[in-house]
């Protein structure tokens, strides 16, 4: 008997190794479970205003924080819940992919890009916004366009899509860039205010807003062709189906609802936010379309 017993608890412990090494078998309780066992829901969320921040007051607000409060709303009805605490964890440009795929929050609410290549390792809801990179500079720096960065000094967010683009440029046209990396995006823009950088390249959305709360704003200008299209998404751990349904079922019911783009235009169209600024930017064709036909997977 007792070699019977032993025999089945090896073979117990080979197959349950075999199970954590199948794709999407997790012995790990499912996000909605944690959510209700704990009735806490975690948002990550970068310092990138208009989509995410914080105010003076020290809240958190956002464009993209304003989709997460709804799709927590829809969550605690869901798991009719009386109660849904809602905690916020700051994560940089490299610490939101870790956040999200270790389990310290269960959704991502910045101005995270939906490529492929991140869709290996997260999951990402509709897009909630296109953006194009573009660069901001000192309007005195007589800088109009990539060609003009010749032998210059640019910056970019570490862990950003947008590096590989600028690379790319400066080879085709033998720019001779020098590159630099800043931990976030206060931190590259700061580099152009001090002088430490001739431009910083970015989704231009973004670039709109840093000069927005810049001391100056005046003194600094968003220009050059863009270089790529950027989609925004919510991002969501790999693989748990129950809770990326779920967070699909609200954005497709904000879009049918009309509440998706009085979102937009509340953030995007009128005095709000930061230096409560109006950032004048009516809602692009690629995001009137994207929300026509709704779709996680975008083109890349």
């Amino acid at each position: 008997m007792k070699k019977i017993i032993s025999i089945g608890s090896g073979f117990m412990l080979v197959l349950v190794s075999l199970m954590l090494a199948i794709p999407g078998v997790s012995c790990a309780a499912d996000t909605l479970t944690k959510i209700r066992e704990s009735q806490v829901i975690t948002f990550a969320y970068l310092q990138a205003a208009p989509f995410s921040y914080t105010s003076e007051d020290n809240r958190v607000n956002g464009y993209s924080i304003d989709f997460c409060l709804r799709i927590a709303n829809a969550i605690k009805k869901e798991l009719k819940l009386s109660n849904l605490k809602i905690q916020y964890l700051p994560v940089d440009s490299v610490s939101r992919f870790s956040s999200i795929i270790d389990g310290k929050a269960d959704i991502e609410c910045g101005a995270t890009t939906n490529t492929a290549e991140r869709r290996r390792r997260v999951s990402f809801t509709i897009p909630h916004f296109f953006s194009s990179v573009r660069m901001i500079v000192k309007k005195d720096k007589g800088i109009r366009n990539w060609q003009d960065l010749k032998g210059k000094t640019i910056v970019t967010t570490r862990n950003a899509t947008t590096l590989e683009l600028v690379n790319a440029r400066s080879n085709v046209r033998s720019l001779n860039i020098r590159l630099l990396e800043g931990q976030d995006h206060d931190a590259s823009f700061r580099m152009v205010e001090q002088d430490q950088a001739d431009a910083f390249a970015m989704d231009d959305v973004l670039l709109f807003s840093l000069r927005a709360k810049a001391r100056n704003p005046d003194e600094f200008i968003v220009v050059g062709d863009p270089l790529s299209v950027e989609p925004y998404s919510l991002m969501l751990r790999k693989d748990d189906v129950a809770f990326k349904n779920l967070v699909d079922r609200e954005m497709m019911r904000l879009i049918t609802d009309g509440e998706f783009e009085k979102l937009y235009r509340d953030w995007f169209t009128r005095p709000t936010g930061i230096n409560k600024m109006n950032l004048a930017m009516p809602m692009g064709f690629l995001l009137r379309d994207s929300i026509r036909f709704p779709s996680d997977k975008t083109a890349d």
